[in-house]
C-alpha cells in the first residue's frame, strides 16, 4: 500500500498482518475520495477505526494540520506507529489512541476535541454509522463546515443528521458516502 500525493507520496506503508478484522481501503478508492473532500490544509483529521493508519496518513501528507488515529486492535496501533516512523511524522502532528470508539468519544468530549474531518470505516458487520454520526454531531466534535466519510458494503439512510451535501460513490461492493455539514 502507498501514499497516494502529497509531501509523502509514493511512500509506501505498511498495513496490520490482521487480513480478517483489518481491510485497507484500496489506492483507487482512497485517491477518489480525497479528491473528492478536496484542500486539507489547516484541517483536524479523525480516523476513527484506523487500521493502518492510511485515511490519517493520506490526510498528513495532503497538509492536514493534525491527525487523530482510533483503533482498538493492538496490532493495528503498532503498525500505525511503525507507519508514522517511517514516514518521520512528528508527534505534534498525531495522537494515537488504543481504545474503543465509544472511549474516544468520551475522551473527545472530555477535552473539548472536534474535527473537521472524520473518517467511519469500521469492521462492516458493526453496522453503528447511525449512532457513532449522532455521537460526534451531537457532542459538537464535528465543526460546522466538517466531512464526514463512511466506507461500508451497504446504503445507508441517516435519521436526523442534517448535512448540506451528501455523495455516495460505489466501487463494486463497497459504498462510500461522503457527508457535508
Amino acid at each position: 500500500m502507498r501514499i497516494i500525493a502529497g509531501k509523502y507520496r509514493h511512500r509506501l506503508i505498511e498495513w496490520p498482518n490482521d487480513i480478517k478484522n483489518i481491510r485497507p481501503t484500496k489506492d483507487r478508492i482512497r485517491e477518489a475520495i480525497f479528491s473528492s473532500i478536496g484542500d486539507l490544509s489547516s484541517l483536524r483529521v479523525l480516523d476513527l477505526y484506523a487500521g493502518s493508519g492510511a485515511m490519517g496518513l493520506e490526510s498528513l501528507s495532503r497538509n492536514a494540520q493534525h491527525a487523530t488515529f482510533v483503533d482498538y486492535n493492538q496490532m493495528a496501533i503498532e503498525t500505525i506507529h511503525h507507519n508514522l516512523q517511517s514516514l518521520h511524522i512528528g508527534s505534534d502532528e498525531v495522537s494515537v489512541l488504543r481504545c474503543s470508539d465509544h472511549q474516544a468519544i468520551d475522551t473527545f468530549i472530555q477535552k473539548k476535541e472536534s474535527f473537521d474531518v472524520v473518517f467511519l470505516d469500521p469492521p462492516y458487520q458493526m453496522g453503528e454509522y447511525q449512532s457513532i454520526i449522532d455521537l460526534l454531531l451531537n457532542n459538537n466534535l464535528l465543526t460546522t463546515h466538517g466531512i464526514i466519510v463512511i466506507e461500508t458494503q451497504q446504503n445507508i439512510e441517516f435519521k436526523n443528521v442534517f448535512y448540506r451535501q451528501r455523495k455516495d460513490y460505489h466501487y463494486g461492493d463497497i459504498i462510500v458516502t461522503i457527508l457535508w455539514r
